[in-house]
């Protein structure tokens, strides 16, 4: 959820720029943390910010090993499955043509899509969860 906030907001600055200065967003990246319709939701909120999803990233423990050791994956484990996404990552980031001016969303329209997809409960006042424990909502 915040990294979608975030996304929005890069969204808004860019947005701020490009007209006078010529900036534009090439995509989302997700960084996946395995959650229920990931790739669904940011797919979604890619195509709301007028954008795309430039590649996702999957959740792999390989990760921690390498930073454990204090080495990046391609150094660690060249051959991993996970190296081979960061090279058709930076593969797809190289040839990215697909640069446009972002359309952010409002606060209640984000909200709304994380209720869409089940991250925050229809039925729930955001401002009345906020700072709560799980054991509260019970």
């Amino acid at each position: 959820m915040m990294a979608m906030y975030a996304a929005n907001n890069i969204a808004r600055g860019i947005l701020k720029y490009a007209h006078s200065g010529g900036v534009r967003l090439g995509g989302l990246i997700c960084n996946s943390r395995k959650v229920d319709r990931e790739a669904e939701l940011i797919e979604n909120l890619a195509e709301r910010l007028n954008t795309q999803m430039i590649h996702f990233v999957p959740r792999d423990n390989i990760v921690q090993h390498a930073e454990l050791r204090r080495m990046t994956v391609n150094e660690y484990a060249p051959d991993s499955n996970q190296s081979n996404e960061y090279r058709a990552l930076a593969k797809k980031i190289i040839n990215n043509e697909k640069l446009t001016i972002p359309t952010p969303m409002e606060m209640d329209e984000l909200e709304a899509l994380l209720i869409e997809y089940g991250i925050l409960d229809d039925d729930t006042k955001h401002a009345d969860i906020i700072g709560k424990p799980a054991s509260a909502s019970k």
